[in-house]
């Protein structure tokens, strides 16, 4: 089955990968300590393109793109669906303003170490309401996506128990570890990327990472601010709509080294206050009147579904 986009034959080849570093560490012991930081990786990558595909399909078939999220599950330790309530229905509508089950400002407004690292599991909590909502209007409304979501969640949660039962230190390594890994990192992408932006502003209220390898690595999803303005986007063509807005934005928010910004805002800030991120335009917190425009999201284009 051809994909939609031929860059997502890269898709396909990265999922690929990610089973054959699992079954490398099941088939080899000594391999492990050695396989786990890519698992680990492969894991992100996993949920990264779980998201890609559930706003942009990766084929033309239903049968296909299913198949798809049963493998993202596996990987990315949180079933596929899960993108669609907490993701393209909620955080894309409200983008960190009120509303938002994801907002980074819920019990503190400031963006530092202590707050990012409890940050996705404040969020995960929050998001869970969403995710039983829709289970729930799934079953008795889409029968078959809810079939389709039932499998996720064998996948997700009980293949797992059955491998751990297996070989406990085997699945530890190759899913357990790299799932946590995954889920806790994909939360915090979110906290760096809306932290002291202005949800109710055309063009600043995502923060971008521009660096090739990073978005090489985590197929564009560094580039969030197009990705706001264009949820339905495939992600393959958001280095050039990037490029096209780029001059639009606030310029502290066009990040090019992750890295050095990383050290900076969360560890140099702690002795030089100046370089920690402060705050464009209107805080997530303040929002405008009622009679106010809607938010950029909502002007640009809806976030699609698989």
């Amino acid at each position: 089955m051809k994909p939609r986009y031929a860059a997502d034959y890269r898709t396909i080849l990265w999922l690929f990968l990610a089973g054959v570093n699992v079954c490398a560490i099941w088939a080899v012991p000594a391999w492990r300590s050695y396989l786990l930081p890519l698992a680990c990786y492969f894991s992100l990558a996993a949920g990264v393109i779980a998201h890609n595909h559930n706003h942009s399909p990766t084929f033309k078939s239903r049968r296909a793109n299913d198949f798809l999220n049963y493998v993202a599950t596996l990987y990315y330790g949180f079933a596929a669906f899960n993108w669609i309530p907490t993701h393209n229905l909620n955080h894309h509508k409200f983008q960190n303003a009120p509303g938002d089950a994801t907002i980074t400002w819920r019990f503190s407004k400031n963006h530092n170490l202590l707050v990012m690292l409890v940050y996705p599991f404040v969020s995960m909590y929050y998001q869970l309401p969403l995710i039983d909502a829709y289970i729930k209007d799934a079953k008795v409304k889409r029968p078959q996506q809810y079939r389709s979501i039932m499998i996720q969640l064998v996948i997700c949660w009980g293949l797992p128990v059955v491998l751990t039962l297996v070989d406990w230190r085997a699945t530890v390594a190759s899913i357990w570890i790299p799932r946590f890994f995954s889920l806790w990192t994909i939360i915090y992408f979110n906290y760096d990327q809306h932290a002291h932006c202005d949800p109710y502003s055309k063009w600043n209220h995502s923060r971008s990472f521009k660096g090739k390898a990073l978005n090489f690595l985590l197929f564009n999803n560094g580039l969030h601010t197009v990705h706001h303005i264009k949820a339905g986007a495939h992600w393959s063509v958001l280095p050039k709509m990037h490029a096209e807005i780029e001059h639009n934005i606030d310029p502290s928010l066009n990040i090019s080294n992750f890295w050095g910004w990383f050290f900076k805002v969360y560890f140099l800030s702690l002795i030089m206050p100046k370089y920690g991120t402060h705050q464009i335009g209107r805080a997530a917190y303040e929002p405008p009147g009622a009679d106010a425009e809607p938010l950029p999201s909502a002007i640009e284009g809806e976030p699609e579904a698989a």
